[in-house]
């Protein structure tokens, strides 16, 4: 595992960072979790130009953690420094970090994992024999000696935190904490589909990427084949300029796979974005490719996507968080909108009509209804509306209700309640099979108890698949299996089990609620307001979106040029 880039000449040195370019990081690497420990040693194998890496993990990571590379690997004198603080390989003398072409750059992370930890690192550059370097609680080499092991670096961290008893107990569960560890390779799985990774856990492999280069290859790996059957590979390009007379117009280049909005998820953990190679949690880029998708995802979802984005030389900062997680673009509209453009090109098709705005001053015409405006028992029910919306007379107004997001708030209070006692549930007969990605399967079996609290009987099938036997059946209308994927997501993303539990049930509440196109009977329809108007809130949908809009009749006569209401 050198420091190198990939494409660099072999057998560039390691050296120490002169003090300027030490005083121009933005901080010292912080190793809090396994995970970040997985990071670091990833991107060290990927900076050497590996074209496999292999990742092993034993319980939370904690105990042992160990990567694999064929890398360029060092030879003994670079081998030996690279474990001290402030030396690296992959800056030029004189080089500045704002312009490193690498995903490391710091050259802290050996030391710093020494720091908390027993590291064994294995290596060779291709001579006749490689060079082991032991270090353990602080940065420095306290053993190096020659070694066996083919072109390439291991490197095996033990009892991370043994000496940091508080930071150990801050930890998650062993299977949060492992989930994190899953999540954050599949990131860099499918950011780089040109490298095979390989993820073990306590001996059993979890997920592998075959490093073909096509991204569909590395979804197929790190999700399913129904996910990976329908991903379609994308590539671009967008002219950029960001008004600098000293750059003048330059170019964007993007690459990915775009799941089909057939299947979607409940939240926007599956939008993988990556720039320059480097995975980021980047909110401007990841709302350009849902918006991207535009009409095509249903109301609520969102979508399965990965998206790598190249920018122009200088366009990017790295060096501004201590773990290179976010990006400082410049102009980060301009590059929004070329991710947005992109992606919606790759989406359309020849028969697709694309939305042009209305010319509608909608915004002055129809305004939510505040708590203090009406009392649905007052309101009478009119007609149905494109299988969409219930038209309700109020007083002098139009009500207009959105059936799906009243369906939405009923059933989200019903199962609010329900949970404090049993929750209603409906067998699945036959079970059903339902495939997770690794980081859903370590979460499910992490939340195993939490599930069955919320109405799913899961039982791991093996293969990052699991059987569903029961599924909640809120109102009496059973959630699909497949809904037990955005459980999984809900309890596995929040910080406390009280936050997830409310994020799930505002998932379940979606699943089972009344659809686009769904006709209702006139008393069905009546029952649906009575009910909504009975809700602690029935203002807002669970996930914030009005339920009910209305309509004065000042609208209407101002549209229709009358001089007076019906009443004046």
């Amino acid at each position: 595992m050198s420091d190198d880039p990939p494409g660099s000449a072999p057998g560039r040195p390691v050296r120490r960072l002169a003090d300027a370019t030490v005083a121009s990081v933005a901080a010292g690497e912080v190793i809090t979790r396994p995970a970040d420990v997985a990071v670091e040693l990833v991107e060290n194998a990927l900076d050497a130009g590996a074209s496999r890496v292999d990742i092993d993990v034993a319980g939370d990571g904690t105990e042992l953690l160990r990567v694999r590379d064929d890398g360029r690997g060092m030879r003994r004198s670079d081998a030996e420094l690279a474990v001290e603080r402030h030396t690296t390989s992959k800056l030029e003398p004189g080089g500045s970090v704002d312009t490193a072409g690498t995903l490391g750059f710091r050259g802290e992370a050996l030391a710093s994992i020494a720091t908390v930890a027993d590291l064994e690192l294995v290596t060779n550059d291709g001579g006749p024999r490689g060079t082991r370097v032991v270090a353990a609680g602080g940065p420095g080499a306290d053993r190096v000696e020659a070694a066996g092991r083919g072109r390439g670096t291991t490197v095996t961290v033990r009892d991370l935190f043994a000496g940091t008893p508080a930071r150990r107990a801050s930890l998650s569960t062993s299977r949060t904490e492992f989930t994190r560890v899953s999540d954050a390779i599949s990131r860099y799985a499918l950011a780089r589909p040109d490298v095979s990774l390989s993820l073990a856990h306590d001996g059993s492999e979890v997920f592998s990427t075959p490093g073909t280069v096509e991204y569909a290859d590395a979804v197929l790996g790190v999700y399913d084949r129904e996910v990976a059957s329908r991903a379609t590979g994308f590539s671009a390009a967008r002219g950029v300029d960001d008004g600098s007379a000293d750059t003048g117009p330059s170019e964007v280049t993007l690459r990915g796979a775009l799941v089909q909005p057939s299947i979607t998820r409940a939240r926007r953990d599956h939008v993988y974005v990556d720039v320059g190679g480097r995975p980021v949690r980047n909110t401007r880029l990841r709302r350009a490719v849902v918006e991207g998708y535009g009409d095509l995802l249903p109301d609520g979802r969102e979508p399965v996507a990965v998206v790598s984005v190249s920018v122009p030389e200088g366009w990017a900062d790295h060096n501004v968080h201590p773990r290179k997680r976010e990006v400082r673009l410049r102009a980060p509209g301009v590059v929004a909108d070329a991710v947005e453009s992109a992606v919606a090109d790759a989406l359309s098709t020849a028969d697709r009509r694309r939305s042009e705005d209305l010319a509608m001053d909608l915004d002055n015409a129809v305004e939510p209804v505040s708590p203090g405006d009406t009392a649905f028992a007052d309101a009478a029910f009119v007609g149905q509306f494109r299988g969409l919306y219930l038209l309700c007379a109020f007083e002098d107004d139009l009500l207009v209700v959105d059936q799906h997001a009243a369906h939405e708030r009923i059933n989200y209070e019903r199962l609010r309640e329900a949970v404090g006692g049993d929750t209603p549930t409906a067998p699945v007969d036959p079970p059903a099979s339902v495939s997770l990605s690794p980081a859903q399967y370590a979460a499910a079996e992490a939340h195993r108890s939490e599930l069955a609290d919320l109405g799913y009987d899961v039982d791991p099938f093996g293969d990052a698949t699991v059987r569903v036997r029961s599924v909640p059946a809120p109102l009496s209308r059973p959630a699909a299996p497949g809904s037990v994927r955005d459980a999984i997501d809900a309890l596995g993303r929040d910080e406390t089990p009280d936050d997830g539990r409310d994020d799930l049930l505002k998932d379940l509440a979606c699943h089972p609620s009344l659809k686009a196109g769904d006709d209702l009977t006139d008393a069905e329809a009546e029952t649906l307001i009575d009910r909504l108007g009975a809700c602690e809130n029935p203002y807002n949908c669970p996930h914030g979106r009005p339920t009910v809009l209305t309509v004065a009749e000042e609208t209407l006569v101002r549209g229709f040029g009358r001089r007076t209401t019906r009443l004046e």
